[in-house]
């Protein structure tokens, strides 16, 4: 398992799919170098919306980099211009070789300088369809089960791309998968 891109932003506006002006920090972008990770998440990066982001048990946001494929192929046929980058979905964290299927509640990411504990999915708003550019990214994610999960800072340090990672099993009561799954469906 490897971290491929530390990812983060600043809050900014942009407009949604239906021309509305939105706050989001959702544009993250590619940090090089080492990057502090502190109790509330990575230093340089920003949440609009506190009451579903960030806080002690979302301060950071790790994604599958296998999943991009099938991003790139909805953006294209939805005629959205250009290539998904890192940190394209949101997250601080692009990853590679762990799913949302092989991730529990409670799981530790144990990172060369810092750990994470798993602590949840992420559940997309609407700000995804804006961001991706086009109306059922929502949808998409709800259906896949291609949404990534939300990390605490368990002891803080520094991350950088690059690095491999170990997941050590927590008490595996509930997989971010059927958290997941349950949630959304209450929702689509």
């Amino acid at each position: 398992m490897q971290l491929l891109s530390v990812n983060t932003a600043r809050i900014e506006r942009f407009a949604a799919t239906n021309g509305e002006s939105l706050e989001s920090a959702i544009h993250k972008r590619t940090r090089p170098g080492r990057v502090a990770v502190g109790p509330l998440g990575l230093e340089g990066d920003e949440q609009a919306d506190p009451r579903h982001h960030g806080g002690p048990a979302k301060a950071v946001y790790a994604y599958p980099q296998e999943h991009y494929a099938i991003w790139s192929t909805m953006r294209r046929q939805a005629q959205v211009d250009g290539e998904l980058q890192p940190g394209g979905l949101g997250e601080n964290l692009t990853i590679t070789g762990l799913l949302e299927t092989r991730v529990w509640q409670g799981d530790l990411l144990r990172f060369p300088d810092c750990e994470f504990v798993v602590s949840e999915p992420r559940y997309p708003c609407f700000k995804l369809n804006a961001h991706m550019g086009f109306q059922h990214a929502v949808k998409m994610m709800a259906q896949s089960g291609y949404c990534g999960f939300y990390l605490a800072v368990k002891r803080e340090g520094t991350i950088a791309a690059g690095e491999a990672f170990e997941l050590l099993p927590g008490p595996r009561e509930v997989g971010i998968a059927e958290l997941f799954k349950a949630k959304m469906r209450k929702r689509v």
